[in-house]
């Protein structure tokens, strides 16, 4: 019997998928993954197949699991940000109160994100809060699902007894498919389209995003920090920004972007372009790309999360994070992030997800 049991809830998602194998391949782990439907490709994982927003059926999938360890990786995105503070609250509440009276959890890890500091979507990056962001900047005056899943952590912990860690990685690079939020997919399909027409490979995002530095998280280095903070004493109850620790500007990481795929980067144009815009008509152009090259049959809106990725490179403001604190603490690992890009390239041509 493993003495650390986990259970990761959104185990198909790109942080739950990363930190499943992670903790599958270190050997010390037994690893339980809650997914609306069973997961491919994951093996030493097994699926717990509920919906979390059952209170009822999660309470009888989870009863006999007694995880020493959960790890929360999920979200539900709604219109609006009351719908997102309802629904993604319920779900934490669910599972901790399906998992906490066993009394087995010693810690619950919650990943949340930089919207923690900019806001949610419909007021993103309004406030133009301080730069390079720390975990002890106050809250924001406004709705933001993200508070009201720590506060149900926070809850939880209070009535159980379990330590917490929250995690905010900035945008994340990794492998996943069907992510709602993926700029590395996002830009790999985007590229390849650009390669098979002939059109200009044109950064779309905000002047600001293309001059200003930037970070971003791993998705791999990110399964290491929540293992880390899971097993620490010294990240017990403890909030963490999470980032590769190198910095970068995009005018630069575009190029490096455009020579892998065989383009050259386009003149950027002074302005915006959004991707939402440049890839509304490709969906036919993609699946005569997955036909002629024998491709996963993934549809366009399962691979390229647009939307999200034109909020990420349309910010009005420099966005970077001060990761002192996991430092200070313990964590020193970090990652190259050209390499975060180009490792997820490779994996996506070895998986036949693009060409």
């Amino acid at each position: 019997m493993h003495d650390k049991r986990a259970l990761i809830v959104g185990v198909t998602g790109i942080v739950g998928n990363n930190l499943a194998r992670h903790l599958v391949r270190s050997g010390d782990w037994s690893v339980h993954g809650i997914a609306r439907t069973a997961p491919r490709g994951l093996s030493g994982v097994e699926p717990v197949c509920v919906d979390v927003l059952d209170a009822a059926a999660t309470s009888r999938a989870l009863a006999a699991l007694a995880p020493s360890h959960v790890f929360l990786c999920t979200w539900t995105r709604m219109p609006t940000e009351a719908e997102n503070c309802r629904v993604n609250g319920a779900m934490v509440r669910h599972v901790l109160d399906a998992v906490g009276p066993s009394g087995a959890v010693r810690h619950v890890a919650l990943v949340t994100g930089t919207k923690t500091y900019l806001g949610p979507f419909e007021m993103y990056a309004r406030n133009r809060p301080e730069t390079p962001f720390r975990e002890d900047q106050p809250r924001l005056p406004i709705e933001n699902f993200y508070y009201v899943q720590e506060d149900a952590v926070f809850e939880a912990a209070e009535r159980y007894g379990f330590g917490w860690s929250v995690h905010r990685p900035h945008t994340i690079v990794g492998y996943a498919v069907g992510n709602a939020m993926n700029i590395g997919v996002t830009l790999a399909v985007y590229a390849s389209i650009c390669k098979e027409t002939g059109r200009p490979f044109l950064f779309p995002g905000s002047p600001v995003q293309h001059t200003a530095l930037a970070d971003v998280t791993d998705a791999r280095l990110l399964a290491r920090h929540l293992a880390w903070a899971a097993t620490a004493p010294a990240a017990r109850n403890e909030a963490f920004n999470v980032a590769n620790g190198d910095v970068f500007r995009w005018a630069r990481l575009w190029g490096v972007i455009a020579r892998y795929f065989g383009l050259e980067p386009a003149p950027y144009p002074g302005e915006a372009v959004p991707l939402q815009q440049q890839m509304r008509d490709d969906g036919p152009v993609w699946d005569r790309m997955v036909a002629r090259y024998g491709l996963q049959p993934n549809p366009l809106d399962r691979l390229a999360s647009a939307w999200h990725t034109d909020a990420d490179l349309g910010r009005p403001i420099e966005c970077v994070n001060d990761l002192s604190k996991s430092r200070r603490l313990g964590f020193l690992d970090h990652q190259d992030t050209e390499r975060s890009f180009l490792d997820l390239f490779d994996q996506l041509r070895q998986e036949r997800v693009i060409p």
